[in-house]
């Protein structure tokens, strides 16, 4: 069973966080979106406090818990917001849910697959990984994710990830690169998907690249991007992301 907290009451929204976080960053979306929803925040396999209890070694095989912790909990219908990580799971558990999902919302993420540098870059992580572990690692990468710029004014959010981000296993850490390195294109599936489609893209996001973005924007029902925000919008600009996510989800929940 996945660690998870929630919050509230109604239609259900389900938040999957990225690559070294856990459910802990979606707090103040779920303080926030709680008075008319009732918000999941699980922490995937090998993150947070959520151990791994059977072997990972695809996309697919976390979005399967996912959705045997869903069944478990008898959500049904729900909306799922992914960032980064969180997104590619999200995609994977729409191929396997299709219209059981209500709507998607990938933010900072893509329905692309890697290309070659970003997989050359995966390998480099997983030889770091297995030489210094995952202490040092979550040192030298968390803050890569925050921009240069605005390292020192969120300090104590940057603080926060990192401490967050060293209670991910080398094992879930290792198995997570790999998944994604290895991640199939799911843009047909997302555009086979008849529901309510978000992208929320950073203008500046170096892990996924604008253009990139921009190239898929077709694939949504509701595409905004945020100036001047890199690949974590809803700590960097937390209030204008979370206006995005509650204008959406009050379009579908209509």
């Amino acid at each position: 069973m996945l660690h998870f907290f929630e919050k509230g009451q109604g239609p259900v929204l389900l938040f999957l966080h990225g690559f070294c976080e856990s459910g802990e960053m979606w707090r103040h979306f779920a303080d926030s979106l709680s008075t008319q929803y009732r918000v999941l925040c699980p922490d995937l396999p090998g993150f947070g406090s959520s151990q791994i209890t059977k072997p990972i070694t695809c996309l697919e095989d976390i979005a399967e818990q996912v959705e045997e912790w869903m069944d478990a909990l008898q959500i049904q219908n729900p909306i799922v917001m992914g960032h980064s990580l969180g997104g590619y799971v999200a995609l994977a558990l729409l191929e396997r849910m299709g219209n059981r999902i209500q709507a998607i919302g990938l933010l900072h993420s893509t329905a692309y697959a890697d290309d070659l540098e970003k997989k050359q870059m995966r390998n480099r992580t997983l030889t770091f990984l297995k030489k210094h572990g995952p202490a040092k690692f979550v040192t030298s990468f968390v803050p890569q994710l925050f921009l240069e710029h605005r390292r020192i004014e969120l300090a104590e959010e940057l603080a926060r990830a990192i401490e967050d981000g060293k209670r991910s296993s080398l094992e879930g850490l290792l198995a997570y690169t790999i998944a994604m390195r290895d991640r199939v294109d799911r843009l047909a599936v997302l555009q086979q998907f008849a529901g309510p489609k978000l992208l929320l893209a950073g203008t500046l996001d170096t892990a996924v690249k604008i253009e990139s973005s921009r190239a898929q924007q077709s694939a949504f029902t509701h595409y905004i991007e945020l100036e001047g925000v890199g690949h974590l919008g809803m700590v960097e600009e937390k209030e204008k992301a979370l206006e995005v996510v509650q204008n959406f989800v009050r379009e579908v929940i209509k």
